[in-house]
């Protein structure tokens, strides 16, 4: 059954990009007006980052949402016969922050938010890096569907490392430069054990692996972001977050990061994953020692 799916995906991406981004518009329809796929969270989501917007006006960024999502999985696709010239005129990228922190002799993580589209993105980085390009990412349930993303990643040089099992899968690499890429704005799956920080003004819980693993090992943190220009095109922009984390009172990363992520989110709101139900976890008074708080982090600098 894979080998029977991904000959028809090959088949697939052989269709000029003006023709999938059809089929992409006829199959947003479907989710948006048709079917309403996930409308409730997508709603939810938008209301709490966004109080300030209108119905239409979050009805617009909604829209533009469902579009993005199915471009992206279709683009994902395209990328099986994809030419390299064609990817690196499509996705903007400047790699002279990572090639200068590779010549310090020190490895890196990026931390980044779940922006379109990261599967573009991801193989137009490997490409350029001098670091081997480590990606985590949650298993998907269907294990075909698992196997064909992996697949499309790590045709390109990407090695995947499952979320579940960090500590093993990186066991290979302890004792060599690499760069660490981490979907750090991924639900914590045990909010008792998360950092609370306040994310478009409500208390939210994010994942704490990314800043201890940095602290830990005391490696450089870059922030990245993906905006589209149009469609079919993508920029690549970074930020150096600190060069010393194991110094930083714990928690400023994943707040610095946090307030990041939300400015990343303002700029172009339609490019972010507002289906990931973000906020389904409330605070708790037994939470009260996992929150960061601006204030307290300005005061202890």
């Amino acid at each position: 059954m894979y080998y029977l799916v991904l000959g028809l995906l090959y088949l697939f991406s052989f269709l000029p990009l003006w023709v999938i981004y059809r089929i992409s518009d006829g199959i947003s329809f479907l989710l948006n007006y048709i079917i309403g796929y996930r409308r409730k969270v997508l709603m939810k989501n938008l209301s709490i980052a966004f109080p300030e917007k209108t119905a239409q006006e979050k009805k617009v960024i909604l829209r533009k949402f469902y579009r993005n999502f199915t471009d992206t999985f279709l683009e994902a696709i395209k990328l099986l016969s994809m030419r390299e010239s064609s990817l690196r005129k499509r996705v903007q990228f400047d790699p002279t922050i990572f090639n200068e922190l590779f010549a310090t002799g020190k490895s890196c993580q990026v931390h980044l938010g779940h922006n379109f589209n990261w599967e573009w993105v991801n193989v137009r980085v490997t490409r350029e890096l001098a670091y081997p390009f480590l990606v985590v990412y949650m298993p998907i349930g269907s294990k075909l569907v698992d196997r064909l993303f992996k697949h499309f990643r790590e045709k390109t040089g990407a090695i995947m490392l499952p979320a579940t099992d960090m500590r093993n899968a990186m066991l290979p690499y302890r004792n060599k430069q690499y760069m660490l890429g981490l979907v750090a704005d991924q639900n914590p799956g045990n909010p008792a054990k998360a950092y609370w920080v306040k994310f478009f003004g409500r208390w939210t819980p994010f994942v704490t692996g990314p800043e201890k693993g940095a602290r830990a090992n005391n490696i450089p943190v870059v922030f990245a972001r993906f905006s589209k220009p149009k469609r079919g095109y993508y920029l690549i922009e970074t930020k150096l977050a600190t060069t010393d984390p194991a110094h930083a009172r714990e928690g400023a990363l994943t707040l610095e990061y946090v307030r990041y992520l939300e400015e990343v989110i303002r700029k172009q709101p339609e490019v972010y994953l507002w289906s990931h139900n973000r906020w389904k976890w409330e605070i708790k008074e037994e939470y009260a020692d996992k929150k960061i708080e601006d204030k307290k982090i300005e005061d202890s600098n």
